[in-house]
């Protein structure tokens, strides 16, 4: 039996005592779901994972998902995506700009994925720290630490999220081919988002995703969804998690939002990470 052990406030947790590159039975399925539901960002730490018992794991959660950037794919592991700023023989050797601003994964998408899982293989380090860690947003407990106001004003309305706003990297402007836009057109998600398991409300609007609100003229839209992008990200909702090698790293993507510290540096800071999203359901 593992140990569930809070690690932040108020979200994160790291499960001792469980090595997920084994058979994993139902019962402690149904415990690590509880944990999972509870924290909303759960770390395995110490995991020494190939990519097939990564993916396998991720399969105990629901159904893999292919990224819409899987031209960073895992060669012979298309739901592996590469995040990494590794250059090999002038060409890069994952997607390098992933999490380069606050977002949820993939919520310009119909049905965005329900949980993200990153394992962590090569991490930067400087002053006998890690850098380039992650920094989780609780839209949970933002969005309870609404007025009764607010909340009334977002009371059944709708964002858009497109894809095609995803335009700024860190290094350079993020390319999109027209197939990535024609196949994940603008959507429409409650900006009060229901939590399909836990049933509590999120706050599912981030700046540099949502263009506007159905029903408002965007000199309304612009700022109401910068007002609630800026007070999801405050730092009393925030966990900062510390990468070490070995590092399963799973968060919630219906409850949290998340950033990419650029502490390091292109290219002497190696950083190296394999992703898997899990699908979800149509937001409600």
């Amino acid at each position: 039996m593992f140990e569930v052990n809070k690690i932040g406030d108020p979200v994160g947790a790291e499960i001792v005592g469980l090595d997920t590159s084994g058979e994993i039975d139902d019962d402690t399925m149904r415990n690590i779901e509880a944990a999972f539901a509870d924290h909303a960002v759960i770390v395995f730490r110490d995991q020494n994972l190939t990519p097939e018992q990564q993916l396998a794991f991720a399969g105990r959660f629901g159904v893999l998902e292919i990224n819409t950037f899987d031209r960073h794919a895992l060669d012979g592991h298309d739901g592996i995506l590469v995040v990494s700023n590794i250059v090999e023989d002038g060409k890069s050797v994952g997607y390098a700009d992933a999490g380069s601003f606050w977002h949820s994964d993939m919520s310009y998408t119909a049905t965005p994925p329900r949980l993200t899982m990153l394992y962590a293989i090569e991490i930067p380090h400087r002053d006998g720290r890690s850098i380039g860690n992650t920094l989780f947003a609780s839209a949970v407990d933002a969005y309870d630490a609404l007025t009764d106001e607010t909340r009334e004003r977002i009371a059944d309305r709708r964002a858009i999220h497109s894809i095609a706003a995803k335009k700024r990297g860190i290094k350079k402007a993020i390319k999109l081919d027209p197939a990535q836009i024609e196949k994940n057109p603008d959507v429409l998600h409650p900006i009060a988002r229901t939590h399909p398991i836990t049933g509590r409300k999120s706050i599912f609007v981030t700046a540099d995703e949502c263009t506007g609100i159905e029903g408002l003229e965007d000199s309304e839209a612009r700022p109401l969804i910068d007002e609630l992008a800026a007070h999801v990200i405050k730092p009393e909702f925030q966990y900062r998690h510390s990468w070490r090698v070995g590092d399963l790293l799973v968060w919630d993507n219906a409850a949290v939002q998340h950033v990419v510290d650029r502490d390091y540096e292109w290219p002497r800071d190696r950083r190296l990470l394999h992703r898997i999203t899990v699908n979800g359901s149509a937001s409600f």
